[in-house]
């Protein structure tokens, strides 16, 4: 560095001449144009792949009706049974909660498992208390098969950990 730059003293040496501020405004502006080019292109760039795309759609069949215009996107209301399975889920918080009251329903409502058979579907809390009423069922000891059971010994050490 020259000596018109650095003068010395005894704190140590610094620099005397500054940043310019013009060079920095240079520089932001710069990066500014060249963020509106990246932007500009890549808009450029999308109009001609969307444009590109739509030119290679398929025909659709001139026997559908209602069909929308742009065939990449669904409609709002657009019949869901026109799709062929497997279907995407398009509100899977509201599919969940139906599951969910169907399931709920199921479990906390009277009603026929197989009617031929007289089997019936009971409330949980119901099926409780008719337990809590009838007890469950035991089998009798003398129902109880020949083997032996298992000889087991608790044996337990009172002292310390080992």
């Amino acid at each position: 560095m020259s000596d018109q730059t650095k003068h010395e003293n005894g704190h140590g040496s610094f620099e005397r001449q500054d940043l310019q501020a013009s060079g920095i405004l240079y520089f932001l502006l710069g990066l500014v144009v060249v963020l509106a080019l990246c932007l500009v292109g890549l808009r450029g760039v999308y109009a001609f792949l969307d444009h590109r795309e739509k030119a290679l759609q398929p025909s659709v069949n001139p026997l559908v009706t209602n069909v929308p215009a742009d065939t990449r996107h669904i409609t709002p209301g657009y019949p869901q049974g026109a799709f062929p399975n497997p279907k995407l889920e398009e509100d899977e918080r509201g599919q969940l909660n139906g599951i969910r009251l169907e399931e709920e329903k199921t479990l906390y409502s009277y009603g026929w498992i197989d009617e031929k058979a007289g089997t019936v579907r009971i409330p949980i809390e119901r099926a409780m208390d008719l337990i809590v009423q009838r007890g469950l069922p035991v089998r009798a000891q003398n129902m109880a098969s020949n083997t032996p059971a298992p000889n087991t010994i608790a044996t337990s050490k009172k002292g310390g950990k080992k």
